[in-house]
């Protein structure tokens, strides 16, 4: 691993609300995202993340305000995803305090967005958010889908991973489905396909419980690992689970 590995804490948000799911459903309010926010950047996490998790839904973003008041309070890379449809939708999160998007079902549904996000702001800004489900046919295959896991694309992820580098994308957003909010393990096969495929940073997110899930991705060759649940429930703190990844021998930022 020649670059330090990056801890992102997830924020899932509903309207003004923090929330978590299982598999993207049946979400539960935690409280307000601010505060979350605010004790993870206490703790040394090093990036945010903040999704709108029903824009897609209903066809806009509700993160303005919440991206301006962390922009006031905390001090480390910011991306927001979540309805983001157009150039436009991107520049508003980030006049809002957003250091990059995350893009997903606008992608899958016009590719060409990519390149035109990567055009305006840079492709260091333009993520490529990929929510795969495994195949049921053939278990070594994953399926990209949109509307927060609702919408089938027909898309092989690992084909979209290739196809999204080419047209701009500087990061990809890898999540499970199957495993997200289970905290019972992270889908190492799905990274290791991407990682193989792609040679943009891939962020790896779904199931994270302990520090052993994220030295598993990490030796499975992620440089950043998104965790919610074990963070929002007090399962793992940031500096512990820093601790355990410098001792596992994984490099990790200050």
């Amino acid at each position: 691993m020649a670059n330090k590995i990056r801890l992102l804490a997830r924020l899932d948000v509903k309207g003004e609300s923090l929330v978590k799911g299982i598999q993207l459903e049946g979400l539960r309010k935690l409280g307000k995202p601010g505060d979350f926010a605010r004790e993870y950047y206490a703790a040394g996490i090093d990036e945010l993340l903040y999704i709108d998790i029903v824009a897609s839904l209903y066809g806009r973003s509700n993160l303005s305000g919440i991206l301006r008041q962390a922009s006031e309070e905390v001090f480390i890379p910011v991306t927001a995803g979540g309805g983001l449809r157009s150039v436009e939708d991107v520049r508003t999160v980030l006049s809002a305090g957003a250091d990059k998007a995350a893009i997903n079902t606008a992608a899958l549904h016009r590719p060409a967005l990519i390149g035109e996000v990567a055009e305006a702001f840079g492709s260091q800004c333009m993520v490529l958010s990929i929510q795969a489900k495994r195949s049921r046919t053939d278990p070594a295959r994953w399926e990209a889908y949109g509307e927060n896991g609702r919408e089938h694309s027909g898309r092989e992820v690992v084909e979209w991973a290739r196809q999204g580098e080419a047209l701009g994308a500087g990061e990809i957003l890898l999540t499970s489905v199957d495993c997200e909010g289970l905290q019972r393990g992270m889908d190492l096969a799905l990274l290791r396909a991407v990682r193989a495929a792609v040679r943009i940073p891939v962020i790896l997110g779904g199931g994270a419980g302990s520090a052993q899930d994220l030295i598993g991705a990490a030796r499975a060759g992620a440089d950043a690992v998104a965790a919610a649940s074990m963070l929002h429930y007090k399962k793992a703190a940031v500096p512990q689970l820093k601790a355990q990844l410098r001792a596992a021998g994984v490099e990790v930022r200050a």
